[in-house]
């Protein structure tokens, strides 16, 4: 029911590399609206954002997942590290490759940001009138207060951003970038040192495409970057789906209750990793924003 373009486009003079999902079907009246979609934290396009663009072309959107600066198949050096604002300057260039490419309405562009996009998307969407409309999946939106709630206090976090802070000034002094693994059941220096089936378990997000390391000098941006601020910034039709017993719904409560525009909440079930390749978790969340693009990309 779709087709699938391998692209490349730069960033800030960096090549990066995606997937453009079409409709694979001459009822499909074109140019099509475009909808530019990212996932998790340290993610790379395989693991869910393709899954999402892909059902989203089976629904007549033109749908682009792309590997971040530094990420997956794209170029860019160090790699492997979680820079907010970086992956806020790829978004917004991978909107300007989509809205110029033949098949797409450059005037009819979403976002959509699973897990931590939601922040990055919701991020470049705060300044960029080209966004008509914007949708977060098991948004993962945190400030100083969600942080130190998910990260074990205000002394953990701060040894956390003392650490990302000497691995960079390491990195500036050698070269050298230091990497810990993203998930690990035995390494407690792990960014997420936590037995999770998602991520390790090849048949799911374990997949050779992800190289699961996590570069320390992360820890000081991610750490401090505050999405929560963001929304009364935008002012675009807004969706999220979440569940309580996804990651840090106080944070979506915060987020959603601060936007300035018009704005819908999905409340349904499921964990965390379940919205990332799990039925019927992901039927549920593609079933609604697309009807969300519909409405608000018309």
């Amino acid at each position: 029911m779709t087709r699938t373009q391998k692209v490349a486009f730069d960033s800030e003079g960096v090549t990066l590399t995606g997937h453009l999902f079409l409709p694979d079907r001459t009822d499909v009246p074109g140019p099509l609206p475009g909808v530019v979609v990212a996932g998790t934290w340290t993610s790379v396009k395989e693991l869910m954002a393709d899954r999402y663009a892909e059902r989203l072309a089976a629904r007549g959107f033109a749908a682009l997942s792309f590997d971040f600066t530094g990420f997956g198949e794209s170029e860019g050096e160090p790699r492997d590290v979680e820079d907010p604002a970086r992956k806020v300057r790829d978004i917004h260039h991978a909107l300007t490759f989509l809205g110029a490419h033949e098949a797409v309405d450059g005037a009819r562009l979403g976002a959509l940001g699973i897990c931590a996009a939601a922040m990055y998307m919701s991020d470049n969407a705060a300044g960029d009138a080209r966004v008509r409309s914007l949708a977060l999946v098991a948004p993962w939106l945190h400030d100083a207060a969600v942080v130190e709630e998910a990260y074990g206090g205000a002394e953990a976090v701060a040894e956390r951003i003392k650490t990302g802070r000497e691995a960079r000034a390491r990195y500036d002094e050698t070269g050298e970038v230091e990497y810990v693994p993203v998930v690990s059941a035995t390494d407690e220096r792990a960014a997420m040192p936590y037995d999770i089936d998602f991520y390790l378990n090849p048949a799911r997000g374990g997949i050779a495409a992800w190289p699961n390391r996590f570069a320390l000098m992360s820890w000081a941006d991610w750490l401090t970057y505050d999405a929560v601020a963001l929304a009364p910034r935008i002012e675009q039709p807004t969706l999220l789906v979440h569940s309580p017993d996804a990651a840090i719904p106080e944070g979506a409560r915060r987020f959603h209750a601060g936007l300035a525009g018009p704005k819908d909440f999905l409340w349904t079930q499921g964990t965390q990793f379940d919205f990332y390749d799990a039925e019927p978790q992901v039927g549920v969340a593609v079933d609604t924003v697309a009807a969300h693009f519909a409405r608000t990309l018309r």
